[in-house]
Formats: structure tokens, sequence, C-alpha cells
């Protein structure tokens, strides 16, 4: 690994330890094969970053013929929840296609767009799907904005090096097929939420990524595609927001930087 690369990762880690909460890390370097890791096997709270693999989970079952992005779905007020989004913003029932719902659900973090493709395959679907993708920790377990099951404990959860491994897929176009993973990737390179992964580097390079945030938590996963592209997952919880995803901004852009230096 270059020199400098290494030191930022390292640097990173030190930082991190001061940061009070659970908190994550999992960078490969696309082209080298090169990992780095803080905490990337353990569990942390999704927020909105489960709905990258819930993505990809629709994205299977197009595959499979179960489902097409061109079916339409009628979202009626009692879908409509709090937050993110545009479907709560409208008058009365919404009818759009599943495609149009994918991308409110990754590009603006569509929480009621999220809600309603989850009931279209119900939780043990997508759990099942979820573990054909070689998922064990990233779950989905509830709805979102679903506080009685909030309240009894029950969250969705991510794996940092579970989502770091989809991500490579779909840059190597591994992901059901090039074509597939090529379209899975030029949404998440749509996200319009912006002010970690990118917020130092201000779009000077294209970042495909799906962010995630809630009270006392911040996740930010992504590939980014620097001179040597690399995947990088930062998730963390029960933590101080405003300094972690100051870190995040700072980090990624040193990487950037690191890298370019080769």
């Amino acid at each position: 690994m270059n020199e400098k690369e290494l030191s930022v990762l390292n640097s990173i880690k030190e930082q991190m330890s001061a940061i009070e909460g659970h908190l994550g890390l999992y960078y490969k370097n696309l082209i080298t094969g090169e990992e780095f890791s803080v905490g990337a096997d353990e569990t942390y709270f999704a927020a909105s970053v489960i709905k990258f693999p819930l993505f990809l989970h629709v994205l299977r079952e197009c595959e499979a013929g179960r489902i097409s992005l061109d079916d339409r779905l009628v979202t009626e007020d009692s879908d409509k929840v709090p937050s993110c989004g545009a479907l709560n913003m409208f008058t009365g029932s919404v009818e759009c296609d599943v495609r149009t719902l994918c991308r409110l659900m990754i590009c603006i973090s569509d929480n009621t767009a999220t809600n309603r493709i989850i009931r279209r395959f119900g939780m043990d679907d997508i759990e099942r799907g979820f573990g054909e993708m070689g998922m064990e920790i990233t779950r989905i377990r509830r709805l979102l904005f679903d506080r009685e099951a909030s309240k009894r404990g029950i969250q969705n959860t991510i794996c940092p090096r579970e989502i770091g491994r989809l991500l490579e897929l779909l840059w190597r176009g591994e992901f059901i097929s090039r074509e597939v993973s090529d379209y899975a990737i030029s949404v998440l390179l749509e996200q319009q939420i912006g002010h970690k992964l990118d917020g130092k580097l201000c779009e000077e390079i294209p970042i495909a990524h799906k962010t995630g945030e809630d009270s006392g938590l911040s996740n930010d996963v992504g590939i980014v595609y620097a001179k040597e592209p690399f995947v990088i997952c930062f998730a963390g919880h029960d933590t101080d927001v405003y300094r972690w995803e100051d870190l995040i901004r700072r980090s990624t852009y040193d990487l950037v930087r690191a890298i370019e230096s080769k």
C-alpha cells in the first residue's frame, strides 16, 4: 500500500478512537486489492443505508422475472411517512413505476418509497434475498419510521464489510451482469445528499454512494472514483455526529489526495 495512503488510513483509525460511539470503517483499493478496516465485521444501525441492499434485491427480483421496473404501484396516504423524500408531499394517492420508486429511495432517500417497496415484497422475501446476496448481519427487520418497533429495540442493521463487498461487485460488473451493475451505479451516482463522502471534494470526482442518518447516527458507503477507485464504508451510531461527519469528509478527501500522489 502506498505510504501516504496507509498513513491516512492509520490517522483515520486513531481519530476514530477519539470519537465517542460505535464506529466502523471498511476500505478497499479496487486496483491493488488492499484492504483496511476498523470494526468492519460488526453490527451497526442502518438508517437509510439499508435502502442500498434493498435496491439490489429489487434488481435481482427483476432479473428473476418476479417484478419489472416498469410495474406500477400505488402509494396511499396511509403509506406516507415523515422526513426525507417527495411522495409524502403529494395530495392523495400517487401511482408510479418501480423504477421511479427506486430512484426516489436512493437519490433523495425517500422513506415512503422505501416502505412501499418493502410492503410489495414482504420482510420474509427480502430476508431471503439478503441471505442469497451473502449478507448475515445486514438485515431489514422493520419498516422505516415504525416507532413502535424501534421502541422495542427492533432495528435494521448493516455490516460495513458486507456492504463493501456489494459495492465491489457493482464496480466489477459482477452483480447479475455488467449492464445491471452499471445501472445500479448510475442511480447511486445521482445521490443528492452529498455532505459526507463528497463534503470536501465538492463533486471533484464521481462518488456512487448511499447515506444514512438519524439521531446520534451517521453512515455513508460508496465507490469513490479516484485515480485508483476505492470502496469506503463509514458507519457509526451513539456518536457525536458533527465530529464523525467531519472526519468522514476530511478522510475521503485525504485518501483521494494520497492516491493521486502515487
